[in-house]
């Protein structure tokens, strides 16, 4: 893939930049930012334009207003925290386009930082409607994506714009994801882990496939793993799996051996009798090797597989980790994933945390700060790593 040209490689003072950032957090029940991971992602972006004195317009979407505007999905309490974190004043602008926003950017001096009120309240944006685009390329004259988590997505604000304006680059954010997902996976240092979980084969069949060109292991957990023991002739009881992709799980099964991966699959399972996701509780719980039997249902891998996962980490050079090892919202069935958390962690290596449930794992583990790279993406992590091209990314300028 041709190298993106980034914010390091243009000057922007004095200019006005649009920024399209990923402030798509989560909020809890009082209405208060609970994770401010993708507003901290966004700083050191915006820190280097402010710094160079250019007109800072930054813009984003929250959540699913379906193309109207919907006060539950402001951006207003963004603003807030994004002011708090910079320490310096940030102007909300409670429209992204038209008027408003003509007005709040003539306003503007150099060094100053608007946002613009959520894109997603406007159809255009995903439909990635010319007219729209147009508008909101109309006060800028450059633009800056640092919103990885969206690049999988030709919207108006993250492909659109970037046909409108002269100078098109990639933030900082970006730039690390390409980094890590890209370089770093490519040509790892080796022997090169790559640990997948979750829920679905169907979700995962890309990147399995696409991974196995590179890795020298590979360790499924989750849910997808009692599809692989399907494929293996075992009885998985009522645990969590797709037996329409069986054939899919023998493909890869076929291809790690022919490849020489070594494809390690759990060797024994926690499983209960019943499982209440919503209250987060479960029934009994026992340790099984081999077959489970009619309701019970595994939710996380047993302890000898935690020790050969953790066995497998210890000597990586580099991991890639995708996906929970198990139900690991619910405490009794969290042990695995926090294993595998700290293992991580601990090894000697470069290692990357591919996005989604990964992410969330890892920082409820509490190793959040001990690895290498946290991706940002949760899609557009899963279509970087099967090699598919990002809009998003596609759309800037290369050098």
């Amino acid at each position: 893939m041709a190298t993106v040209k980034t914010v390091s490689d243009v000057n922007l003072a004095g200019k006005r930049v649009l920024v399209r950032c990923d402030f798509n957090v989560p909020f809890d029940a009082e209405g208060k930012i609970s994770d401010d991971t993708r507003i901290v992602g966004a700083l050191p972006t915006i820190k280097h334009l402010v710094t160079q004195g250019a007109k800072v317009i930054l813009c984003s979407h929250l959540g699913r207003p379906k193309g109207e505007k919907n006060p539950k999905f402001t951006l207003a309490p963004v603003a807030v925290e994004l002011a708090n974190q910079l320490g310096s004043p940030v102007t909300f602008v409670e429209d992204c386009i038209g008027e408003p926003v003509k007005a709040a950017v003539d306003a503007m001096s150099d060094g100053d930082v608007v946002l613009l009120e959520n894109v997603r309240y406007y159809a255009g944006e995903e439909k990635n409607d010319p007219e729209f685009a147009k508008q909101l390329a109309s006060v800028a004259d450059a633009y800056v994506n640092d919103a990885f988590g969206t690049a999988h997505r030709a919207h108006a604000s993250t492909e659109g714009v970037a046909h409108l304006v002269d100078t098109k680059v990639a933030g900082f954010l970006i730039e690390r994801e390409l980094e890590y997902l890209g370089e770093k996976t490519t040509t790892p240092e080796r022997p090169f882990v790559v640990i997948l979980g979750g829920a679905k084969v169907s979700d995962k069949i890309t990147v399995i496939d696409s991974l196995l060109e590179k890795c020298d292991t590979m360790l499924i957990g989750g849910a997808m793993a009692y599809t692989f023991a399907l494929a293996n002739g075992k009885k998985v009881g009522d645990s969590l799996s797709e037996p329409d992709k069986v054939e899919t799980a023998k493909e890869a099964i076929a291809k790690a051996e022919a490849k020489g991966v070594k494809l390690l699959l759990p060797v024994d399972n926690l499983i209960t009798n019943k499982l209440d996701f919503g209250a987060g509780e479960v029934g009994d719980v026992k340790v099984v090797s081999g077959d489970i039997e009619d309701g019970w249902e595994g939710v996380d891998i047993g302890p000898d597989t935690i020790k050969l996962y953790e066995d497998a980490v210890k000597s990586a050079k580099t991991v890639l980790w995708n996906g929970p090892m198990g139900v690991f919202e619910i405490k009794a069935c969290a042990q695995g994933t926090f294993a595998v958390a700290e293992a991580v962690a601990k090894a000697d290596c470069c290692s990357i945390i591919g996005g989604g449930d990964s992410v969330k794992a890892i920082k409820k583990s509490g190793q959040g700060d001990n690895v290498s790279f946290i991706s940002t993406g949760g899609g557009a992590s899963l279509e970087f790593l099967e090699g598919k091209t990002l809009p998003g990314v596609a759309a800037l300028e290369t050098k």
